[in-house]
């Protein structure tokens, strides 16, 4: 419209057409320096989850700080690579928010989320305005998760995943409070908690000590290296906080450990097997 109307009050004159289209010129000026200077002075931020498995979506935060003293920024969009992203209806002078999205990878192994775009239709839709940042966010993806058979000894034989855990002892920690069934000692019965209760009702303990288990990557049943890693990894998640797991791949032994953080190291090599 401004341009149609630039050419008529050139081609005929018109002084009146002419203050319309300075006022044209005068609004969109204005509002496209609003717009920049809303998406200015925002700095946004990638964190990745702990874990994030191959074919599962991950929830990913989107961090924006607005490092602007005196002035708010208004509906702005952070988006990562692949379309995926989050709009923030206000963010405050000097203030910082978040959001969360969902991204999932298809392949085990490194990975890296290299830019993050910040746009904005802010203040009337004209324009759109955008800043491309580049990030550094690179992170491991473990594999693809795969039920299987635990191969231990005892009662934790052949034990499916999905079922429940069945041993119980007197010396790990405190896991649950469960009914009186009438085999357990009576020091276990939690009389506090009985008394206010229709039933008795017994403290439930963990076993302090547990037979290691040691996953062997080459004697795993399945279709293929993936599929080994899959399961192998499955076994990792499953076991590893209630007893100690260690991993043979290739001719290294990683020692049974426990704890989280031993999980995330069986993790990453699984997932970097092959791939280095």
């Amino acid at each position: 419209m401004t341009l149609l109307l630039g050419f008529s009050a050139v081609n005929t004159g018109n002084n009146l057409l002419f203050l319309v289209v300075s006022g044209l010129l005068a609004f969109m000026s204005v509002t496209g320096y609003a717009g920049m200077r809303n998406i200015k002075g925002l700095i946004p931020e990638i964190v990745p989850p702990a874990e994030i498995f191959a074919e599962i979506a991950a929830p990913f935060r989107l961090r924006i700080h607005n490092t602007k003293r005196h002035s708010p920024s208004f509906l702005v969009r952070l988006e990562c690579p692949g379309g995926q992203g989050i709009t923030f209806p206000l963010i405050g002078c000097g203030v910082s928010t978040e959001g969360s999205i969902s991204l999932m990878f298809p392949d085990r192994g490194h990975a890296v989320l290299d830019r993050i775009t910040i746009s904005s239709t802010f203040p009337v839709n004209f324009f759109t305005r955008y800043w491309t940042f580049a990030t550094a966010c690179r992170f491991i993806v473990f594999p693809r998760l795969q039920a299987g058979v635990t191969v231990g000894d005892g009662d934790e034989a052949q034990r499916h995943g999905s079922n429940s855990r069945q041993d119980r002892g007197l010396d790990g920690e405190l896991e649950r409070i469960a009914t009186y069934s009438g085999r357990e000692p009576l020091r276990m019965i939690h009389w506090k908690l009985s008394a206010r209760s229709e039933e008795l009702l017994v403290k439930e303990f963990g076993r302090q000590t547990a037979a290691p288990l040691v996953i062997d990557l080459d004697s795993l049943p399945g279709q293929g290296l993936e599929q080994r890693i899959s399961r192998a990894a499955w076994l990792v998640r499953r076991w590893v906080g209630l007893r100690p797991v260690g991993l043979r791949c290739n001719g290294k032994v990683i020692p049974a450990e426990t704890g989280r953080h031993h999980g995330l190291k069986l993790l990453a090599e699984l997932a970097l097997y092959g791939r280095d």
